[in-house]
C-alpha cells in the first residue's frame, strides 16, 4: 500500500502541481459562484414566492419595494459569468491530465534509463486530472440546479414587475 501512495504523489512537484493549482483556483470560483447564486436566491425568495411562516407579508412587501430590476439582472449576469468560468475550468481537467501524460512520456523518450518513473509520472497526471474532473463535475450538479432555479425566478420577477411583459423578455 505504501508504494501505491508513493506512486500517486511522486509527480506532485512535477506537472501535477499545475493541476492542483488549477483545482484550487476552480474551487475558489465554485465558492464564489455558489455564494453569488445563494445571494440572488435569497434576494428573490420573498419576491417570487408567497411569504411563509418565517417572514411576514410586510417584510415581503418591503423587500419587493426595495428590489430593482436592474439590480436583479446585474446579479444574474454576474452569477452567470462566474458559472461560465467554473464550467470552463472544470472542462480542462481531463485535458491537463492528458497533457501531463504526454509531457511525462516525452521525457521518457529522451531518458530511457528511468522508464518506470516517467511512466508512473504519466499515470499520476492522468489520475489527478480525472479525480478533479469528477469532483468538480459533482459540484457542478449542485450549483447548476441553483442557477437554473434562479433563472426561472428572475424571469418570473421581471414578468411580474414589468408593466409590459414584452419589455421583461427584452431585458433578459
Amino acid at each position: 500500500m505504501k508504494s501505491f501512495f508513493s506512486v500517486i504523489f511522486m509527480n506532485l512537484w512535477g506537472f501535477d502541481l499545475i493541476i492542483f493549482l488549477v483545482a484550487v483556483f476552480t474551487g475558489f470560483v465554485y465558492y464564489s459562484t455558489k455564494n453569488s447564486a445563494d445571494r440572488l436566491y435569497k434576494k428573490l425568495h420573498l419576491t417570487v414566492f408567497v411569504p411563509d411562516a418565517r417572514s411576514s407579508s410586510q417584510e415581503a412587501e418591503g423587500e419587493v419595494s426595495r428590489l430593482k430590476e436592474t439590480d436583479v439582472v446585474d446579479m444574474r449576469n454576474h452569477t452567470g459569468k462566474l458559472y461560465s468560468l467554473f464550467v470552463n475550468l472544470t472542462g480542462i481537467f481531463p485535458l491537463l491530465g492528458i497533457l501531463g501524460t504526454v509531457i511525462s512520456l516525452l521525457g521518457m523518450v529522451s531518458d530511457m534509463s528511468n522508464v518506470q518513473g516517467n511512466f508512473y509520472g504519466a499515470l499520476t497526471s492522468t489520475f489527478w486530472g480525472l479525480i478533479f474532473s469528477i469532483i468538480f463535475k459533482l459540484l457542478d450538479g449542485v450549483v447548476a440546479a441553483k442557477i437554473e432555479d434562479n433563472e426561472k425566478n428572475v424571469q418570473l420577477f421581471l414578468e411580474r414587475n414589468s408593466s409590459n411583459p414584452v419589455e421583461a423578455r427584452e431585458i433578459v
